[in-house]
């Protein structure tokens, strides 16, 4: 019999009627024949009362006990669902992540995994039982709870797949990965397969179905991932012709999908601000000069672009940062005016990234200059670009998003769902 981790995050285990709903779900696995473990999240809105209970207690609080405190409402969720098991006649048993154990690193607060010792639990597996893994955390080598940050809980659970050597189905409020938002585009479409190394770039861009951490790690143990919908009905799961995996998306290795599209899909993020440090002299050292105060300040820098003068002797140098870090990037900056010598710096937060991805993109040409001419024809104008190997990412107005959205998954033919 197969091993099988299941992860339901916060929305799926909100009360006990959904969590009744979660214990059906894997009640179906084990009755199939596999061998479950389950990692849950914290019931949603729990983690952000412990969060705030946290900063009201003290803003600048010791993160061992901030760990300490947080890490209780994935501990809630787990013994709730083994409760809900046990009554419908599955051996279930709660494990905290320090009783596994899940061995971390000491960065409270975003700690890493560093090994699992799941012996134990797996022999309980084979034995029949349902293991419930409290998600978000470990322990350290000082034998203190660590959390991994916000959104570990997925991480946690493709963690603990490549240590049982199984697959993990992630369940959320969605029933898979679409080519984009289905909110904006009408004519958006879930999508079988993806490759990790699309969905990592998707998962990083702006796309709320995974964790960054989480792919990264399933990408590298080569840990197959479906995401699935914990709102289908536990006893009415559809067969997907040509997938043996299920319903919903299976994120996997590039070489298991027959056919790649050029474009997979289409992501986007309303969550950036722009930055241009204008009229700085351009010499050796001025870029060092700019972006060594903003890693110094812990602010990370996505797009640059840098435009000199005729003479060659000014520049302007525009960046975008994380909304949530604007302010911290501006101070650090002021600074530093001296030093960096410019005349003005601007700044707003009036714009979006929008990012076409695809692994197709490699061997084919034209798939950039497309999504300039396509957002050209709709005189939506660019303000800066970055590329990787299977993405290309563009700077524009935040009130354009929608309109280049629906644009772009129209140019690259997503609109109607490929056979």
């Amino acid at each position: 019999m197969s091993r099988l981790v299941m992860k339901f995050g916060g929305t799926s285990v909100g009360d006990m009627d959904r969590i009744r709903n979660v214990a059906a779900h894997v009640k179906r696995e084990v009755d199939a024949g596999h061998h479950v473990a389950v990692v849950v999240s914290a019931m949603a809105g729990t983690t952000d009362n412990l969060v705030n209970l946290c900063n009201e207690a003290d803003p600048r609080h010791d993160r061992r006990e901030y760990d300490s405190i947080v890490a209780a409402g994935e501990q809630i969720s787990s013994g709730l669902l083994a409760i809900a098991l046990q009554k419908m006649g599955v051996k279930a048993r709660s494990w905290t992540g320090w009783q596994v154990p899940i061995k971390t690193t000491s960065d409270h607060g975003s700690a890493r995994i560093e090994e699992i010792d799941a012996d134990n639990m797996a022999a309980r597996m084979e034995d029949g039982e349902v293991s419930i893994i409290a998600g978000f955390q470990g322990v350290t080598a000082e034998n203190r709870i660590a959390t991994l940050g916000r959104g570990g809980s997925d991480t946690s659970a493709v963690a603990m797949a490549a240590a049982l050597d199984a697959r993990c189905d992630i369940y959320t409020d969605v029933d898979g990965v679409y080519t984009t938002d289905p909110r904006i585009a009408k004519h958006a479409h879930k999508l079988d397969r993806i490759s990790y190394e699309e969905m990592l770039e998707m998962a990083s861009l702006g796309a709320k179905v995974l964790q960054t951490r989480s792919v990264e790690l399933a990408m590298v143990y080569k840990v197959p991932l479906q995401v699935r919908s914990s709102f289908d009905p536990p006893d009415n799961i559809p067969n997907v012709p040509g997938n043996n995996f299920g319903p919903g998306t299976l994120v996997c290795d590039e070489e298991l999908i027959v056919e790649q599209q050029v474009v997979s899909g289409i992501t986007y993020s309303r969550d950036e601000a722009k930055v241009s440090v204008r009229h700085v002299l351009d010499k050796p050292g001025i870029s060092a000069a700019i972006f060594a105060p903003l890693s110094k300040a812990g602010v990370v820098v996505d797009m640059i672009v840098q435009n000199v003068s005729p003479d060659g002797k000014y520049a302007n140098v525009t960046f975008t940062v994380p909304a949530k870090d604007l302010d911290r990037a501006v101070e650090s900056l002021e600074q530093s005016k001296d030093d960096i010598e410019f005349d003005t710096l601007e700044h707003s937060s009036n714009v979006a990234k929008i990012s076409v991805v695809g692994v197709g993109m490699r061997s084919h040409a034209g798939v950039a200059s497309k999504m300039f001419e396509t957002l050209a024809a709709h005189n939506i104008n660019i303000q800066a670009i970055s590329t990787s190997e299977i993405k290309t990412s563009v700077l524009i107005d935040e009130d354009y998003t929608e309109l280049a959205i629906r644009s772009l998954h129209t140019a690259y033919g997503l609109d109607e769902e490929q056979e």
